[in-house]
């Protein structure tokens, strides 16, 4: 039975990024690997010996984790004692040394080869410019109204590299000389 009133109508839902479908695929993917590898590498050895280079990954990771980290605070710590901002060439190989320490952390003889393979300083050099070049097209890529469009917009950079700084004034009135409220001025 109708009542006469029209069918609500709800607006297409948006459709899913293919990370967003994938990626649960390619997790459960990895670990079915992860899992043969090691059986695999237990029936060769020994379940002990698999076990050894588990706890052996676990130990190296976390000291790498360590290591990174207190270096990245020395680091901030130099930069604020200085006056600046911390230099962005040694941060990226800190993280991604932290990366390789936790994937070394996970069990898994996958995990772990990918985890050295992080340690490497070439390796972390091509995959920090990889990384950083990916991130740059994404933000000038941005639509207009997302959070990466005004990313980019909070970026603006002098020729010479420097962020500068800045703030917008809302005025009340159109033609208006004094703002809402009033601001120290920065200081550069």
């Amino acid at each position: 039975m109708t009542t006469g009133a029209s069918t609500p109508t709800y607006p297409a839902r948006p459709r899913r990024s293919r990370v967003r479908t994938f990626l649960p695929l390619g997790i459960a993917a990895w670990l079915v690997l992860e899992i043969w590898l090691l059986t695999v590498v237990a029936g060769a050895a020994s379940g002990f010996a698999v076990f050894l280079l588990l706890v052996a990954g676990f130990v190296l990771g976390s000291v790498v984790i360590k290591r990174a980290g207190r270096r990245a605070f020395q680091n901030l710590n130099e930069a604020l004692q200085r006056g600046g901002a911390p230099s962005g060439s040694d941060s990226g190989g800190n993280g991604l040394m932290m990366l390789g320490g936790l994937l070394l952390m996970i069990p898994g003889l996958l995990s772990d080869a990918v985890g050295l393979l992080l340690l490497i300083p070439p390796v972390q050099k091509a995959v920090g410019r990889y990384a950083e070049r990916t991130f740059d097209r994404r933000i000038r890529a941005a639509a207009p109204g997302t959070l990466g469009d005004a990313f980019q917009q909070a970026r603006m950079q002098r020729p010479d590299g420097k962020v500068v700084q800045g703030e917008v004034i809302v005025r009340d009135e159109p033609g208006g000389d004094t703002p809402r409220d009033q601001r120290p001025p920065l200081t550069g």
